[in-house]
C-alpha cells in the first residue's frame, strides 16, 4: 500500500459523510473505496463503495480519521482529483473533480480521458 496524501484530496464534507455512514453501520473500520470502471456515457464511470480491507496495490488518502482507498489501475486516472460530497436538487452524492477528464457526462458520474 502506498500513502500519497497530496495526490488526491478527500474534502472535509466527504470525510464527514463517511464518518456518518460508518456510524450508521457501527463499523469504524470501513474505508471509502473510489474506483473507475469501463462504461457510462463518456467511456469510464466512477464508483464508490465501502471496504474494510486494504489491498497491497491500494493508495491510501486520509482526512483525519477517514481513509479513502484507490486501486493502482484507477489511481492513474484519478491523480490530482478531489472527492467531495454534495447535496442538491439531484440528490446527495459523492462527486469527483477530476483534472484528467477531457469530457464528462451531464450527471458527472462518467468521463473520458
Amino acid at each position: 500500500m502506498t500513502d500519497q496524501t497530496q495526490a488526491m484530496v478527500l474534502t472535509d464534507k466527504a470525510a464527514a459523510k463517511v464518518r456518518k455512514l460508518r456510524e450508521g453501520e457501527a463499523n469504524p473500520a470501513l474505508k471509502l473505496r473510489v474506483y473507475i470502471t469501463g462504461g457510462g456515457c463518456s467511456g469510464f464511470s466512477y464508483g464508490f463503495t465501502f471496504d474494510e480491507n486494504t489491498n497491497e496495490t491500494d493508495t491510501a488518502f486520509t482526512n483525519e480519521d477517514v481513509t479513502m482507498l484507490v486501486d493502482s489501475l484507477s489511481f492513474q486516472y484519478l491523480v490530482g482529483s478531489e472527492v467531495d460530497y454534495v447535496e442538491g436538487l439531484e440528490g446527495s452524492r459523492f462527486v469527483i473533480k477530476n483534472p484528467n477528464a477531457t469530457t464528462t457526462c451531464g450527471c458527472g458520474s462518467s468521463f473520458s480521458i
